[in-house]
Order: structure tokens, then C-alpha cells, then sequence
């Protein structure tokens, strides 16, 4: 497996699936993630995201400016739901990120989540307007990254990958569907 860089002008692949996310931020040395459902482009270099109000990893955006979105895999699943778990903030919780493994690319000072398929870091464009009312948050996309087994050349490569390297679509009632076959017109 590499790790190897999307163009930014591309990366807008990386979300237009609609899998699950793991958003994860940094701020004076101290980190955190937090599973997002609510994570799409909204144009070829940027992308929104969706962190509940009160969050500790929205704390972290909001004092940093930055953020990364990441793109698990189904071994990844129980990372996900524990991440994605309201009953284990990190508020409460400082243990919480004990255990996953983080890593950084490049210069930037935002932590990525090892073993996704695809990462896209991103620079808060401020919008305290929709921050505040929606707790939309947009990003500019200043570098993204992705496994080179699954994704490469700007596409996903799910047909070609085990479930294990595929990604997840979270439902409701800690049920997932993977990404299946795909179907050329």
C-alpha cells in the first residue's frame, strides 16, 4: 500500500460516493475525531461538513481552522461507531483517540486516521453565519490523499478491491452497506 497524493481539483471523488467519514481536527497538541455522515463537495476544491454544535472535535476546528476528512474502511467499522459514539465524548472521555492510530502527511499539522482509503485536509472557510445556525462548515481543500489500492488515478477502484478495502454507508441501527459493483452506461 502508498499513500499517495489527489489533485486537489479532483478530490471531489473522494466524497462523491457518500461514504461515512471521520472528521479529525488538532489544536494546541491535543486531538480528536468524530464520525460524520453529513460530509459532500460542494465544489472541485471544497468540500462542507456537518459537526454537531457542542462537539469536541468541532471545538478543535473552531480554534485550528483546519480539519480533515477521511474515508473508512469496513475493517474500520467498530472504529467508526465508537468514534461516532455521543456517549463517548471526548469531553468526558480524554481517553477516547488512546489507541487510534494517527499520522500526519506533508507539513500539515492535522491528524489523519491510518488505515482509510482516502483523506482530504481542508482549510475552514469562516462562515459564522451557517457555522452557527446549520453547523455547516465549508473547507478549502488543500492537499487529499489516497491508498493507492483503492483509490488511484481520481477513481475508486471498488470493483477490483475485497470488502475488507471497501468503504461504508452507515444506515441507522449500527447497520452498514458497502459499495458494490459498478455499472457502466
Amino acid at each position: 500500500m502508498a499513500i499517495i497524493p489527489v489533485a486537489v481539483d479532483k478530490s471531489y471523488r473522494i466524497l462523491n460516493h457518500g461514504a461515512t467519514t471521520i472528521v479529525s481536527a488538532e489544536f494546541d497538541g491535543v486531538k480528536n475525531a468524530m464520525a460524520v455522515t453529513w460530509a459532500c463537495p460542494l465544489d472541485y476544491d471544497k468540500v462542507t461538513i456537518v459537526p454537531h454544535n457542542g462537539s469536541f472535535t468541532r471545538t478543535l476546528i473552531e480554534k485550528s481552522g483546519y480539519f480533515a476528512v477521511q474515508i473508512p474502511v469496513f475493517t474500520q467499522k467498530d472504529l467508526l461507531l465508537n468514534l461516532g459514539d455521543e456517549n463517548n465524548s471526548r469531553f468526558a472521555n480524554p481517553h477516547k483517540m488512546d489507541g487510534v492510530e494517527l499520522f500526519y502527511k506533508d507539513d500539515f499539522k492535522v491528524p489523519l486516521i491510518a488505515g482509510c482509503a482516502a483523506w482530504i485536509i481542508c482549510k475552514v472557510i469562516s462562515e459564522p453565519h451557517n457555522e452557527q445556525t446549520y453547523d455547516l462548515f465549508i473547507g478549502q481543500v488543500i492537499a487529499a490523499y489516497g491508498d493507492d489500492r483503492v483509490f488511484k488515478d481520481g477513481h475508486w477502484l471498488f470493483d477490483e478491491v475485497a470488502d475488507d478495502l471497501k468503504t461504508l454507508h452507515y444506515m441507522a441501527g449500527k447497520k452498514f452497506y458497502l459499495d458494490g459493483k459498478g455499472v457502466g452506461i
